[in-house]
């Protein structure tokens, strides 16, 4: 197969650039600015997208968008997030429903954000979405990928959960306060994260591309999602730890305000079985070999 890739120069979309050039398949990379070998440009916020080229793809992995996480969410961020999802997944998906012959499937990225803070409930696919600004940027997102499916274009939604990598992301962010001892639960420690190890995530992506009854929104994350508490003290134990000082959600709060509702405090227990069904075989599906594989020493 022939796949275009946006947001390719991101942590997820580097790690997929990189496993799917591996696995045999040609890789166009859609890139702000000049184009080097083997990339198109493309423009956003401008509303610039030469489809004609797209159109010699067999599928577009969508992945472009703001960093979440870097940065507190002033009202100008908020809407660099917003608009940075929303108008190039418009854009996208409108000019391949132009196209006289487009690609036969949009992978476009979205969030467990999707669900805003939902207790315990095990959520599926059909579960509603929240009421907080992630959620509506999520449900706008989504939307916004109408117009290929219209088309006869087969859209997948991957609601991606929190992924973990051994560079970048989440993770990485983690790693000095638990290395130094300073790691601890966050708030109650009660909230679930509902995580995925990065080499699942580009598998997942794999996946959806070779599989033609999947459409819609999949959730993207490991089968065991755990709580906060249990994440902390997992992490602790891989990286033989204490994990004796919590972040309260006052003070987590104060550091990073709204985010930390969203990010940290926020809980989303989502299910994996829609994906699991389709026949999907996770390499990680337990939290704790998955960090001791992503923190394992480089050979």
């Amino acid at each position: 197969m022939h796949i275009a890739i946006t947001g390719s120069s991101g942590l997820v979309g580097r790690t997929l650039t990189s496993f799917l050039g591996s696995r045999g398949y040609r890789v166009t990379r859609v890139v702000r600015g000049h184009p080097g070998e083997g990339e198109l440009t493309w423009d956003p916020s401008a509303g610039h997208l030469d489809v004609k080229p797209l159109c010699d793809c067999d599928a577009v992995v969508h992945l472009a968008g703001e960093n979440i996480a870097d940065g507190r969410w002033s009202q100008a961020k908020k809407e660099r997030i917003r608009q940075s999802r929303v108008e190039s997944t418009r854009l996208l998906s409108s000019a391949l429903a132009a196209a006289k012959t487009p690609p036969r499937v949009l992978v476009t990225a979205s969030a467990i954000g999707y669900y805003g803070d939902a207790g315990d409930r095990l959520l599926d696919e059909q579960a509603p979405a929240g009421d907080d600004f992630l959620a509506e940027v999520c449900r706008t997102w989504e939307t916004a990928s109408e117009p290929a499916n219209v088309a006869g274009i087969r859209v997948v939604n991957l609601r991606i959960g929190v992924v973990l990598a051994r560079e970048g992301g989440a993770l990485q962010k983690m790693l000095t306060p638990f290395r130094l001892g300073g790691g601890g639960r966050v708030g109650s420690g009660r909230q679930f994260w509902s995580w995925i190890a990065i080499d699942d995530l580009v598998g997942t992506v794999e996946h959806v591309l070779g599989r033609e009854e999947l459409s819609g929104p999949v959730n993207a994350v490991a089968p065991h999602p755990v709580t906060n508490l249990e994440f902390t003290k997992t992490l602790g134990k891989v990286l033989r730890r204490p994990t004796l000082f919590p972040l309260p959600a006052p003070v987590a709060r104060l550091m990073l305000g709204e985010m930390a509702d969203a990010l940290l405090l926020s809980s989303a227990r989502v299910s994996s079985r829609r994906l699991e069904k389709s026949g999907y075989v996770f390499q990680f599906a337990e939290l704790e070999p998955a960090l001791r594989y992503l923190l394992q020493e480089p050979s």
